[in-house]
């Protein structure tokens, strides 16, 4: 993967970011999601933030590479902390990381938002952690995705802001508003692999010579949630 071939997730996020758009790409890493959008015109101005100083160093070498640094700004900063006011950005990237993480850099750099940016979020886990925190924050959920590449399986999620809070029930916290309504392949293979996880940790459990009834219960329950949804219920 390059600033010129996108692995399958990121190029699927990069079809999201709309058309001259001022973008902030946090965890931006080796810089490739900014810099392909740049060198296929879809940029206005881009900011690729890195906390940590190596892959700082690899993005300001490959924005450098590719004589982009008329258009994009590499940022040593802890999340949000990398934009400014005056980038006036209108789209937040965040990708690959746990849904916990990106949710805890949402509310942390919170005053960064306040122009109400679009944000296009890619948690590699925790899905509902991100779902949670957009409801609360007024952000309407306006598309979901899932995907499978090199045998993981991965959501994608585009969200604007709303004046109007966007009510999700239980399932749709869990399982994705647009998830839910398509159910594809790739959703019912993440699903059941979880049934099959919840499953395995059930019979160890019950190996046990005490069995904690409550904990019993909780994955009892949500096995047949999983298998609700799956089966149409859901």
């Amino acid at each position: 993967m390059d600033a010129h071939h996108l692995s399958k997730r990121l190029l699927a996020v990069a079809k999201l970011v709309p058309t001259n758009a001022r973008l902030a790409d946090i965890g931006s890493d080796h810089a490739y999601l900014p810099a392909y959008l740049a060198l296929n015109d879809q940029l206005a101005f881009g900011v690729a933030g890195e906390v940590v100083k190596g892959p700082y160093q690899n993005a300001k070498q490959e924005i450098k590479k590719e004589g982009l640094d008329d258009i994009i700004e590499v940022r040593l900063a802890d999340g949000l902390a990398a934009i400014k006011a005056t980038d006036k950005i209108n789209v937040v990237t965040i990708c690959g990381m746990g849904g916990t993480l990106i949710s805890d850099i949402l509310a942390t750099g919170k005053d960064k938002l306040a122009d109400h940016p679009q944000l296009i979020l890619q948690p590699n886990v925790g899905e509902s952690n991100v779902r949670k925190w957009l409801v609360e924050n007024n952000y309407q959920i306006d598309s979901e995705q899932i995907m499978q590449e090199d045998g993981h399986i991965y959501e994608i999620i585009s969200a604007s802001y709303t004046p109007v809070k966007q009510e999700l029930t239980e399932a749709e916290l869990i399982f994705g508003p647009w998830l839910l309504k398509e159910k594809n392949e790739t959703f019912k293979a993440k699903w059941q692999k979880e049934i099959a996880k919840l499953e395995t940790i059930l019979i160890e459990l019950q190996k046990a010579s005490h069995v904690p009834a409550t904990k019993k219960e909780a994955l009892q329950t949500r096995i047949a949630q999983i298998r609700g949804v799956l089966d149409g219920e859901g």
